[in-house]
């Protein structure tokens, strides 16, 4: 089969690799018929290179035709179409139990202490070959896999697998409703996605910020208040003109460690790339004290008392904030990986009838074949040719 393969840093390239096979009765096998290109597949592309092999097959956000299952799995059969979670869930364990997936007891990276195993995301969450490509292999079929009807396009649905969940968990987490504001800081998918879940939801005032202008013009087309960074010095005092001079009652940050305009920390990303894998790793788990420009920001510019939601993602340990800060204005906090099967009952009806409330058929700006794949990689990272969000389609 065809597979996007990682080979170095900024190097991706279309190779022919093994089919996959069951390997455990709780596999399945899935026909890729669409799979999303994400902002967290930069990380990989970029800095995270000490945690992966030449040859590694990337991608988290897949969907297709099952072709075939293991003994244990019985919720889906060959042909149904299914949406695959980003995250890797047993559905049994005590995490999964309460709603934490992302956190699964089953599956997480013990070497490594962190969470539930993640499709084509490093050795960091348990190198399982991902969703870029013709075939791929499902663990824990038996309770992950979404099962989805025929008719509406892979659009409808394919952003189950990760955006639509991991944006209604921020929104989820700050907290809000009608008659609140929610300020999102930046203006991705993520981000774009939980502006239109917000304001779905009832929340009275929505604002953004980011410094790409077809990104803000995106969203000031469905009525957010989209502001762009470069065009204010004193955004904390713009922000508060427009929250009753108090601030927002919660902050979305949607950034993580890609924030505009943090160089040091970028730098030492880039310069792990020429060592050794094992100093590289170092460098990036204590590397994170430049990256903070935008969570600084969302505890600058909340309102005492609110919340600030975490969608971003960060790859650092040495990370100081403000604490006196965070105590002093009474600040909440909360984050994490999206627990994707937790919200999955709640957003379905809004993907099942024929209004498409959040725009999903609309969303991505680039289908494109998956031997396509290294160019929209390129395109995506320096935000080229309005590449907002890439869908490869396997096959064409």
């Amino acid at each position: 089969m065809k597979a996007l393969t990682w080979q170095g840093i900024h190097d991706v390239r279309v190779d022919t690799v093994p089919d996959p096979t069951i390997q455990k009765p709780t596999d399945a096998i899935i026909r890729v018929t669409s799979s999303g290109l994400c902002g967290s597949d930069l990380h990989l592309y970029e800095v995270l290179g000490a945690y992966l092999d030449a040859g590694d097959i990337l991608g988290h956000e897949p969907m297709g035709i099952v072709e075939a299952v293991g003994a244990e799995v019985t919720d889906i059969a060959p042909g149904d179409r299914v949406v695959i979670p980003f995250n890797i869930s047993c559905g049994r364990c005590y995490m999964c139990d309460t709603g934490l997936q992302s956190q699964c007891e089953t599956t997480q990276g013990r070497e490594y202490d962190t969470g539930a195993a993640l499709l084509g995301y490093s050795k960091l969450y348990g190198q399982v070959p991902g969703g870029q490509a013709e075939l791929l292999r499902v663990p824990q079929a038996h309770y992950g896999p979404i099962k989805v009807p025929e008719g509406p396009s892979d659009d409808r649905f394919l952003f189950l697998s990760d955006v639509l969940p991991t944006a209604w968990q921020g929104v989820k987490y700050a907290d809000v409703g009608p008659g609140d504001s929610l300020l999102v800081l930046g203006l991705g998918p993520i981000g774009e996605m939980a502006t239109r879940i917000a304001q779905h939801q009832g929340v009275e005032q929505v604002i953004a910020i980011d410094v790409v202008p077809d990104r803000l013009e995106r969203a000031r087309a469905h009525g957010v208040q989209a502001l762009n960074l470069d065009d204010h010095d004193d955004l904390a005092s713009v922000v508060r003109e427009q929250t009753g001079g108090r601030g927002p009652d919660a902050v979305l940050e949607a950034v993580g460690m890609e924030a505009h305009g943090a160089p040091v920390g970028k730098l030492a990303h880039r310069l792990a790339g020429l060592l050794p894998d094992a100093a590289a790793r170092k460098v990036i788990e204590t590397a994170g004290i430049d990256r903070l420009s935008a969570l600084n920001s969302a505890f600058d510019l909340v309102r005492r008392g609110g919340t600030v939601s975490i969608s971003g993602v960060y790859g650092g340990a040495a990370s100081p904030m403000n604490l006196m800060q965070i105590f002093d204005k009474q600040i909440q906090i909360r984050g994490g990986q999206a627990n994707v099967k937790r919200w999955i009952d709640d957003i379905m009806p809004l993907l099942a009838g024929d209004d498409d409330p959040l725009g999903t058929e609309s969303f991505a700006t680039h289908h494109v074949p998956l031997d396509d794949a290294p160019e929209a990689y390129e395109k995506f990272q320096k935000k080229e040719d309005g590449t907002f969000k890439v869908v490869f389609k396997p096959g064409t």
